[in-house]
């Protein structure tokens, strides 16, 4: 039972002169990596004191004038358990902008305090919370500066909150922007909040951040921003803030990266291969921690090929030993006396980029974009269920890319740079493979030689963009593959659940874009006067569009061979004409396979047209 406070200030001086607050770490998950980033700390008054929650904390602290002082023994708790925890990666410090100007931040008392427990300053994010109003911009920027000079990233909490976060976004330029909770909160199931968070990836993107999602509770928002391609995660769905937190990613959430969405991108690197970091690991045998700087640099002088040398914590990575960067430390007077017999951990790279064997090429090269220039020149240690497995080099990634540019170049149709045959046979294989649920669509445009011939390959291209991009503006970017066979025909795998509402929309809007693309005349006549194939003037109806569209269970068909024959057949459905209802001109077709395949007593089809 918590006892009321007759003097809260004298209480939290006590708190603080007794080392009574203490830390508690919440893993923050990098989705490429499929690792953890880093941990973020937070506060934690004593579990009998009025004063254990955090609001209630600096609340007491703002109120006494005591903000500062709660500030930096909250930073050199935070510091110390986590040297003492020996966590890897980043550590991320809640500050005030206000407490940016604190002599005791700025004097490089934690910088001493830093290199007194090993840790090196670019581990260090400062995350800069909302709930105060800056005052002196100026002095703000001057003193990130500083503090970027030294090594720290910064970071700002709960974007989307509010207008002054968006302000310190766009005038402090930060590292790292975290997504507020209210945003990331069934995300899965709400298209306006998804689409908020794609407005700020955008943004990132432009700034050049790493956006972080807070407030992952549940499976399906964290599939969802997994597949959006946001970079990094956190919430209870992944860990709970622990005064011991976990070191490796529970098994849930290990079980629900397992569960990767199938890419929709061409770049697979050959039939049914998706490359992975996998493909670029060299097994280079690492180093222990205790291994002292004479034998790595002995190991470097036995092996020229080695650039970069793995220390590790039995079988957990902990570090990266540059080569020339050791051997120019080792080139000064008096260092091979001084620092040659010492652990090799003085002079390794404390937070190396560690990436897990199945991370993505794609992800591979999103984060070395995004990364300090010196990964570049390091490479990435790559790990399986969180042990060192290998090394994998820059140049051979960059390699691979080219390697797979040129051949999604070789393989996507050139009018409309959209996947061609080899590409859509390869995605139909994978997520036949994985045993999902699809439905495949066969587009093609009806009355479509007798408009190319009458006005020339140059309009009938228009049409064939024109209807390109709505099919694109029509899919759902995150489950849905678009495909162009080749001149008029189109292909669709749908995974979006209102597969049939977009394939009538593709149509509507198509009707309305072929009919901008000629006169007023023939919008009403619904067609223009041009020569048949006999040479005789007629009337030639508008260009309208014909879908099939058949739905494949799991295990209803072993390769898109199968797929492919199935989706002919039920477009050929689509193109019999139906008769005009009140005299008007079908618009376009959508016909429906109901029945199941290999299932001849269910319903054949179902036709409708759009008028």
């Amino acid at each position: 039972m918590l006892v009321p406070i007759v003097d809260e200030a004298a209480e939290l001086r006590r708190i603080m002169a007794d080392g009574l607050l203490y830390p508690v770490f919440q893993p923050i998950l990098d989705f490429r990596l499929r690792a953890i980033l880093g941990y973020e700390s937070l506060i934690r008054g004593p579990d009998d004191s009025p004063l254990h929650r955090p609001d209630r904390l600096f609340a007491a602290a703002g109120e006494h004038g005591l903000a500062h002082e709660l500030e930096h023994v909250c930073r050199e708790a935070s510091i110390r358990a986590f040297a003492a925890l020996r966590l890897g990666g980043r550590l991320f410090l809640n500050v005030t902008p206000r407490c940016l100007l604190d002599v005791q931040l700025m004097n490089g008392q934690t910088a001493d305090l830093l290199s007194a427990l090993g840790i090196a300053a670019n581990r260090i994010v400062l995350e800069l919370t909302e709930n105060q109003k800056i005052t002196d911009m100026p002095g703000i920027q001057e003193a990130l500066l500083h503090f970027r000079g030294r090594g720290f990233q910064i970071a700002i909490d709960d974007l989307g909150e509010g207008f002054a976060n968006l302000r310190m976004w766009s005038e402090l330029r930060p590292e790292i922007v975290k997504i507020d909770k209210h945003f990331v909160h069934g995300i899965a199931d709400d298209r306006i909040k998804f689409h908020f968070v794609r407005a700020m990836q955008d943004l990132a993107e432009i700034c050049n951040a790493s956006l972080v999602a807070e407030g992952i509770e549940r499976q399906e928002d964290f599939t969802c921003i997994r597949d959006m391609g946001i970079a990094c995660g956190q919430g209870y769905f992944i860990a709970r803030p622990e005064r011991q937190p976990v070191t490796h990613l529970p098994l849930k959430v290990q079980a629900a990266l397992e569960l990767q969405s199938l890419p929709l991108s061409p770049l697979t690197g050959g039939p049914g291969k998706l490359p992975t970091a996998r493909n670029l690991l060299r097994p280079i045998a690492p180093v222990p921690m205790n291994a002292s700087n004479e034998l790595v640099i002995a190991r470097f002088e036995a092996e020229p090929e080695l650039d970069v040398l793995p220390v590790v914590h039995g079988t957990q990575p902990i570090g990266l030993i540059n080569r020339h960067s050791l051997i120019d430390r080792f080139a000064r007077p008096f260092r091979k006396e001084l620092f040659g017999r010492k652990s090799c951990e003085l002079f390794m790279d404390h937070a190396p980029l560690v990436v897990d064997q199945h991370a993505t090429i794609q992800e591979l090269a999103m984060m070395l974009s995004l990364a300090p220039k010196h990964y570049l020149f390091d490479g990435f240690i790559v790990t399986g269920d969180g042990c060192y497995l290998g090394v994998g080099s820059s140049h051979d990634l960059m390699a691979m890319i080219t390697e797979m540019q040129i051949s999604a170049a070789r393989y996507a149709n050139p009018l409309t740079q959209l996947p061609g045959n080899v590409p859509i046979n390869e995605h139909i294989d994978r997520i036949l493979k994985s045993g999902q649920a699809f439905v495949a669509a066969y587009l093609d445009i009806d009355n479509f030689k007798p408009y190319n011939d009458s006005f020339g390959y140059r309009r009938g291209d228009d049409v064939i963009q024109a209807l390109a991009r709505l099919v694109c503006e029509a899919t759902d970017e995150r489950s849905d593959f678009v495909g162009h066979i080749g001149g008029d025909d189109f292909f669709v795998i749908f995974r979006s659940a209102d597969w049939e509402l977009r394939c009538w929309q593709i149509i509507s809007s198509f009707a309305e874009a072929v009919g901008n693309l000629l006169g007023r005349d023939e919008r009403l006549r619904g067609g223009y006067m041009a020569e048949n194939r006999r040479g005789e003037l007629s009337f030639q109806p508008l260009p309208t569009l014909s879908i099939g569209a058949v739905r494949i269970g799991p295990g209803e068909c072993e390769s898109h061979r199968e797929v492919a024959v199935a989706a002919a057949a039920a477009k050929k459905q689509a193109k019999k004409k139906l008769k005009a209802s009140a005299g008007e001109l079908p618009q376009g077709n959508l016909f429906v396979e109901r029945r199941r395949l290999g299932n001849h007593e269910a319903p054949l089809y179902a036709v409708r047209a759009l008028n």
